[in-house]
């Protein structure tokens, strides 16, 4: 599982309560805030 504010790499996450999908284009960018229920952990797909 991985937290907001880890910089995990390019891919697709997955909110682990409401199955939001954000998308990370580059390596550097780091996991914000679930934008529609505001939880902070994902998984990638």
């Amino acid at each position: 599982m991985l937290n907001t504010g880890e910089r995990p790499g390019r891919g697709d996450y997955e909110c682990t309560v409401c199955g939001e999908v954000i998308t990370l284009n580059n390596p550097t960018d780091a996991l914000p805030v679930c934008p529609r229920c505001h939880k902070t952990t994902y998984v990638k797909l």
